[in-house]
């Protein structure tokens, strides 16, 4: 499994507009072959700055599969508008993991 990382910095009073475009943006995203699941987070201290994770079973899922295909340019449309700077993501493979139990 490979998790996404996505770097996202909204221009300033775009939450809003972000937010309501990115639960359009998900379902494409969801929608994708080899896809798993994601996660948005706002930053508490900042709050143009955006954490998207995505789980994919191979980093090929999102680089091939969802990155070079027409529904990429459906998801970039939505959420373009909204970018104060370009995008940036990273990938990475888990080395350990632990969950606390309640």
């Amino acid at each position: 499994m490979i998790l996404e990382i996505a770097h996202f910095r909204i221009h300033n009073g775009g939450n809003a507009g972000f937010e309501a475009a990115f639960a359009t943006a998900q379902t494409v995203l969801a929608s994708m072959s080899g896809y798993i699941g994601h996660e948005l987070h706002r930053c508490v201290e900042d709050s143009g700055e955006y954490r998207l994770l995505v789980h994919w079973e191979t980093i090929e899922d999102h680089m091939q599969g969802f990155r070079e295909s027409p529904r990429f340019a459906e998801w970039r449309a939505l959420l373009q508008p909204f970018f104060a700077a370009p995008p940036a993501a990273a990938h990475y493979e888990s080395r350990f993991a632990n969950r606390a139990s309640r």
